[in-house]
């Protein structure tokens, strides 16, 4: 079986089939050979007048000639960039500025790939205006759509030529010469279908066209854009004049030389390759619609890529699905896209239901994949899907030994799960709010536990808390679950009585003896906090899932609320940040055994201590850090209290590794959304980077209690937890006047 290597974090050798072509592919034998001398015998400057320099040039010069042969195309109408993304990025900025005194209007498809949407948000910032052509349910654009939208202001319109995620392949010679009747320029994407099928400029009618030359069996890091002679575009990186004056910065010369050689060999290969493809796509698909009935496929294989085939399970999350799969390499959508759960916008636009939509997985074959791989891998995808969907006695009785890692039976992670803060606010809007005088905390408040008047004299204070395995060891999942509910309790300055138990789980798919655990930790903790697990309620569901009930009690007029911060409180935060960060890098394999303890101590700790200590003295507002990350809660107090704040982000406790990792992009797909929704209520006074304005918005689980006190206070409060082991406790920032929620990171 010819299988790829790979090391996991422990480093101990994998073994898995590869069918994942459409993200990255290897470099090819023949491309590493044509490059190794260019490592040191042929390091020549293209730009230099000596025979180094003069023969740099001669290998750019080859391999630009070998990239327009691809295409169909002449060598002076290429250029190199780093990649797909900045090709996109110039082909649509480089039009929009050296075209905005003819018209400020461009048409893109609903299903591009974010290097072209995530531009156009960009800019219509900018002052320019952007039109969307739908696609059907075959993820096809609209074409009498397109005629519709043009306007005398139109001067660009980009579609991809064959989709990423569904593969379906687009008439843009049909567009394109629609779009030249209007005089409009038109740019495509080719980056999935160059090497695959044919690609040539002159029959497509191109104006631009995308290349990536990872796609290529080349080395990452390089690609290239057409630009048909006559077309002017304005500079994405200015400096020297390399690249025909279009893109200044030293050749890579290295990678370069490993592209023209990747579309050498793909326009020499290309009939048997994408023969090859289609067979390998089609016997998949032949051997998952036999073995796995239930399977419905979203790719129309007629129109498509020869080698990409997307199908899904209804009603089973497609992170949950491959997490039983380790012996496979495959998406669960595209490979670009943040974590996150959420659907894919190409099967949004196609109109599929949402069930369908988050149990999709993408399966895409390569040249070098073989019939051995595809029979293997359809029989991994249907043992899967039949052990999820159907009662395994081998399953339920198995061994609950070490080996058994439970972040890899869910979709995502503790309270980075949580629905999106836009939407939960867009559902929460249209709920009737509760009349009853007794009702003191309820749902017209974003706080962090409901509170009930039984009498004049005591209150109800109760949470209820679930969310998907942070960690990997059951026992400290529990724990972890147990210890995040009970943060209700505790923001709300209450004292916790019992709680019930909240438990979904796959019995089909993990021993039973997991979930004794996970009880145990949460039992532990329970205990800890001085209350009883009285109860519960369980279901059998597709992934494990546990958190718990919680009841408390409160004097009425003692609750605290996450509102009544005033101007001059102090903000003291009790536990460090960067739950969601560390978390996400040890499923990924980024972060090793001292960073998953350290996140692990903290999410275990109780704010019990911190609660008894902040009863002491006035307590405006208090609030814990949990999914929405500190801005999120912090927003929430400032804009529920009327007031402005003021965080000095050098003041933030994170947990030891966090930069790095946030670095390396281990970011949650919840911290991501926090910002998107939360960052127009702030204000980066700050000079920060897009990775710690990211730290500042992570989605935390079980967090520590965000306190509004008087700064009179803070001395005697600090003193008091530094002594109880709270030594993380840190004034972070400050109430600074009466207003609008907004909060200023200094």
């Amino acid at each position: 079986m010819n299988k790829f290597f790979f090391f996991d974090h422990n480093h101990n050798m994998e073994d898995l089939i590869y069918l994942d072509y459409n993200a990255t592919t290897p470099i090819d034998p023949e491309v590493e050979a044509t490059m190794k001398p260019y490592l040191n015998a042929y390091f020549g400057n293209p730009s230099s007048r000596y025979r180094y320099g003069i023969d740099a040039r001669k290998a750019v010069e080859t391999a630009r000639r070998q990239v327009a042969e691809l295409l169909g195309a002449s060598p002076e109408e290429i250029i190199f960039t780093s990649g797909g993304s900045e090709s996109d990025n110039h082909a649509l900025k480089g039009v929009a500025f050296a075209l905005k005194s003819k018209g400020n209007h461009l048409i893109v498809s609903t299903i591009e790939h974010p290097a072209i949407l995530e531009v156009c948000i960009w800019l219509e910032k900018q002052g320019f205006r952007i039109s969307y052509l739908p696609v059907d349910s075959n993820c096809r654009v609209d074409v009498p759509a397109f005629e519709r939208l043009v306007t005398p202001q139109t001067i660009l319109v980009s579609v991809m030529h064959a989709n990423n995620e569904v593969g379906t392949l687009q008439p843009i010679a049909e567009l394109s010469a629609l779009a030249h009747r209007y005089g409009i320029l038109f740019h495509t994407d080719a980056a999935q279908s160059a090497g695959k099928i044919p690609v040539d400029v002159n029959q497509l009618g191109v104006d631009l066209l995308t290349l990536a030359g990872h796609k290529l069996y080349a080395p990452k890091g390089i690609g290239a854009l057409y630009i048909r002679k006559g077309v002017v575009l304005d500079n994405l990186i200015h400096g020297a004049g390399q690249e025909h004056n279009l893109r200044a910065g030293t050749e890579n010369l290295l990678e370069i030389v490993g592209f023209g050689k990747a579309a050498e060999i793909a326009r020499r290969d290309l009939q048997k390759n994408s023969l090859h493809l289609a067979r390998m796509r089609d016997l998949l698909r032949d051997e998952l619609l036999t073995l796995a009935p239930g399977m419905h496929i979203h790719t129309p294989v007629e129109t498509s890529l020869p080698n990409t085939l997307s199908i899904a399970f209804r009603g089973i999350p497609a992170d949950t699905l491959l997490s039983t799969l380790p012996g496979l390499a495959a998406s669960a959508g595209a490979a670009c896209h943040p974590a996150g759960v959420t659907s894919s916008h190409v099967l949004l636009a196609m109109g599929v239901s949402t069930d369908y939509a988050m149990g999709t997985i993408r399966l895409s074959t390569g040249k070098y994949t073989t019939a051995e791989e595809v029979k293997a891998a359809a029989l991994m995808i249907a043992d899967a899907y039949s052990r999820i969907v159907s009662p395994s006695e081998t399953v339920k009785t198995g061994n609950a030994g070490d080996n058994i890692k439970l972040t890899q039976f869910t979709h995502g992670m503790g309270c980075a799960c949580k629905m999106q803060p836009a939407d939960l606010e867009k559902i929460l809007r249209n709920l009737p709010l509760t009349t009853d005088p007794d009702v003191l905390v309820g749902n017209s408040a974003a706080d962090d536990a409901a509170v009930y008047r039984v009498n004049p004299d005591q209150a109800i204070v109760q949470t209820l808390d679930f969310f998907t395995p942070i960690v990997d060891d059951p026992y400290d999942f529990g724990a972890i679950a147990a210890a995040n509910a009970l943060s209700d309790i505790f923001a709300m300055g209450a004292k916790p009585l019992f709680a019930l138990n909240i438990v979904a789980f796959p019995v089909n798919r993990l021993p039973l003896e997991v979930l004794e655990k996970i009880l145990l930790g949460a039992a532990d903790k329970a205990t800890e906090a001085g209350i009883s697990i009285i109860g519960g309620h369980s279901i059998d569901d597709t992934e494990p899932k546990f958190g718990m009930c919680v009841t408390g009690l409160v004097h009425p007029e003692k609750a605290w609320k996450n509102i009544g911060a005033q101007p001059g409180d102090a903000l003291i935060l009790t536990k460090p940040l960067g739950t969601g960060i560390i978390s996400t890098a040890v499923k990924n394999g980024l972060a090793g055994e001292d960073a998953a303890a350290e996140a692990c101590y903290w999410m275990k700790q109780l704010n019990q201590k911190a609660a008894r200590i902040f009863s002491k003295v006035p307590v405006h507002a208090c609030t814990d850090i949990t999914g929405f990350g500190l801005a999120g809660h912090l927003s929430e107090m400032t804009r529920g209290s009327q007031v402005d704040a003021e965080i000095d982000f050098s003041k933030l406790p994170f947990m030891e590794p966090v930069k790095a990792l946030a670095l390396a992009g281990a970011i949650p797909g919840g911290t991501h959304n926090n910002l998107a929704f939360y960052q127009q209520w702030i204000r980066w006074q700050a000079v920060l980077s897009e990775t710690e304005k990211l730290m500042f918005c992570d989605a935390q689980t079980s967090g520590g209690l965000l306190v509004s006190i008087r700064g009179q206070f803070v001395g005697d409060v600090l003193q008091e937890l530094f002594a109880q082991g709270i030594g993380s406790a840190a004034v972070i920032g400050r109430i600074t006047q009466a207003g609008d929620g907004i909060i200023t990171v200094i």
